[in-house]
């Protein structure tokens, strides 16, 4: 499994102006599945979601980060969930010396990856 910083947004009922978080992900071997917060994500065609939770249903945007501050959806307007831990490799990405909190909150993410629950999962699916 491979460590990466991704945007992550909930578009289930929200459209554009879900909840958005920026953390470390883990990725499956095959890179189609996506692991983060204690979910599970898989590819998924859509034109509004480009993720589906594995156990919920959920759609969500899930991408790399954009090389500016702001990496929600133009027509969304909440603010951002940061990993703690994230904060400084994500403001040396974006190319600037502080987080601007009008549009962050600094949060305390797990790594709770549900692996095994997972593969359960999809084995019951088969």
């Amino acid at each position: 499994m491979i460590n990466n910083l991704m945007y992550i947004e909930l578009k289930t009922g929200y459209s554009d102006d879900g909840p958005a978080w920026i953390g470390y992900v883990k990725t499956s071997k095959s890179k189609k599945t996506i692991y983060f917060n204690d979910h599970a994500f898989q590819k998924n065609i859509g034109n509004y979601a480009n993720y589906i939770d594995i156990e919920n249903g959920n759609k969500y945007w899930i991408s790399g980060l954009k090389k500016e501050e702001s990496n929600c959806h133009w027509a969304g307007h909440g603010k951002i969930m940061i990993d703690r831990r994230a904060v400084n490799e994500y403001l040396f990405l974006i190319g600037e010396k502080e987080l601007p909190l009008n549009l962050f909150e600094v949060v305390d993410i797990e790594d709770r990856f549900p692996v095994k629950r997972v593969k359960e999962l999809l084995n019951e699916k088969k």
